[in-house]
C-alpha cells in the first residue's frame, strides 16, 4: 500500500503518504495500519522517524494508537486539514533548533575531554565504530542499512562520551541524539552523507587521539546538520 520515501523530508512525506490516502479513500475510518515494523520497512525509514510521523498524524486527530491486544494505529477520521501536517511538522523542525545549540555546547568538551582521560583501550569502541560503518558502505549502501548505521553514528558518539569519562554528559548527549533522531534521518536521504559521517568521524578520532584541530573538525560535524536544518525550515 505505501511507497518508500525518497526525499529529505523523511517524516513529512510519512505522514503525508498516510493522510493522502485518507483523503483518497484507501484508508477509512477505523481500518487499521500495517504493524510499524512493517510499515517503516515499505517506506525504508527508520522506526522513530514512522513514530514522529504517526505522532504528528494523532495530534492532528487523524490517527488514534490503541495499546493492548488487539492494538496498533488506527484511522480516526475522513477528515484531513490541507495544511495541518506540513504545519505541525515545520514545527517540529524549528523546535530541534536549540537541541542543536545544546549539542554544540555539549560535544566538543566532550571531544576535549577524551583527549586528556582516553587512551588506546577507551578509544578501541570509537574505532569499531568506524570500521563497521566502513564494511557496511564498501558492500554497497542500501537503504536497509540506514537504521544501522544510524544507530553506528550515536554509537560513536556515545563511545566517545564514555572516554571521556563523564557519565552525566553521555546521559546529555543520549537525550541530544534522541530528540535528533528524525533530523539525523533526513540527512541519511542524501546520498553523499554516509561517506562524509566516516570521513568526519575518523578525522574526530584523529584530532582526539593528538589533541589538534579537534575544534575545527566539530565545527564540521555539527555545522552540517545546522544548516541542512535552516534548508528544511526556510
Amino acid at each position: 500500500m505505501f511507497t518508500p520515501v525518497r526525499t529529505r523530508r523523511t517524516f513529512e512525506e510519512a505522514a503525508e503518504q498516510i493522510a493522502d490516502k485518507v483523503r483518497a479513500g484507501e484508508l477509512r475510518i477505523g481500518d487499521k495500519l500495517p504493524p510499524e515494523r512493517d510499515l517503516a520497512i515499505q517506506m525504508e525509514i527508520s522506526r522513530p522517524t514512522l513514530r514522529e510521523a504517526v505522532k504528528v498524524l494523532v495530534d492532528a486527530a487523524l490517527l488514534e494508537v490503541r495499546r493492548g491486544p488487539g492494538g496498533g494505529m488506527f484511522v480516526a477520521t475522513d477528515v484531513v486539514p490541507v495544511d495541518l501536517v506540513r504545519r505541525v511538522s515545520e514545527l517540529r523542525l524549528s523546535e530541534a533548533e536549540g537541541v542543536l545549540e545544546a549539542r554544540r555546547i555539549i560535544e566538543p568538551h566532550v571531544a576535549r575531554l577524551a583527549h586528556k582521560r582516553a587512551g588506546e583501550e577507551e578509544l578501541a569502541p570509537v574505532e569499531r565504530t568506524i570500521e563497521v560503518m566502513r564494511a557496511i558502505v564498501g558492500r554497497g549502501y542500501r537503504p536497509e542499512d540506514e537504521d544501522r548505521f544510524l544507530q553506528l553514528d550515536v554509537q560513536f558518539h556515545l563511545a566517545l562520551a564514555r572516554a571521556a569519562a563523564n557519565p552525566t554528559l553521555e546521559t546529555l548527549l543520549r537525550i541530544v541524539f534522541r530528540q535528533l533522531e528524525i533530523l539525523r534521518d533526513m540527512a541519511m536521504h542524501v546520498p553523499t552523507v554516509p561517506e562524509w559521517i566516516i570521513d568526519v568521524h575518523e578525522r574526530t578520532l584523529a584530532a582526539v587521539r593528538s589533541g589538534e584541530g579537534i575544534d575545527e573538525v566539530m565545527e564540521e560535524h555539527l555545522g552540517r546538520l545546522e544548516q541542512m536544518l535552516r534548508s528544511e525550515v526556510a
